[in-house]
């Protein structure tokens, strides 16, 4: 099957999503800036967060597509899990803002984001193996350190979360690891954006 019809959809889940999260941040009660940052100023900082781990969703996802001849039943699967763990965000993204960053709701949105990294990963391998070792997308995309040490960051961010308590610190460790994966992934692999190009020649 083409990957035509798999991307525009993932297009469209995307563009809700990042639409429902802005949707949720909480108005000011005053009219001026102390009481925009007074008042929506945790919710401006976890929507931008997750802003950018959409985007960098949106981004890999155009780009590994680009790069796929073909997709089969399983890789529709998992695309649409993909597409589930990442629109839980404007639900954990809310209730941690809604809650000032509590240990419960802080922990969720590392879940969230690991539920999110896991399922990229599904998908990513269930396109290998409609692919021969030969193609395009299995030559340029692979396996990479990196996609472990962001899981092993979701696992200590939401370790600190989930067993500090509560306190400021634990909790600051948690959004700290959260923010350094997103970093890790803001600037695209410039092996597949070569690659990409290459092929619309």
């Amino acid at each position: 099957m083409p990957t035509t019809r798999l991307e525009a959809f993932s297009d469209g889940v995307l563009a809700i999503i990042i639409t429902i999260i802005v949707l949720e941040l909480p108005f000011p009660k005053g009219d001026t800036f102390h009481a925009l940052l007074a008042d929506s100023g945790s919710g401006i900082l976890t929507y931008l967060l997750s802003f950018v781990n959409v985007g960098i969703y949106w981004n890999n996802h155009h780009h590994l597509l680009s790069l796929a001849e073909r997709t089969s039943g399983k890789s529709l699967w998992a695309n649409l899990s993909l597409l589930f763990s990442l629109s839980l965000l404007p639900f954990t993204t809310h209730w941690m803002d809604d809650t000032n960053f509590a240990q419960d709701p802080t922990t969720a949105y590392g879940l969230n984001l690991i539920a999110a990294a896991i399922t990229y990963t599904l998908l990513q391998a269930s396109l290998f193996a409609d692919h021969a070792p030969d193609s395009a997308l299995r030559r340029t995309v692979q396996p990479r350190a990196k996609i472990a040490v962001s899981i092993g960051l979701y696992l200590v961010g939401v370790l600190a979360s989930a067993l500090g308590r509560g306190s400021h610190v634990t909790i600051g460790i948690a959004l700290a690891c959260y923010a350094i994966v997103a970093a890790i992934w803001v600037i695209p692999d410039r092996r597949v954006e070569r690659a990409v190009r290459e092929l619309r020649r």
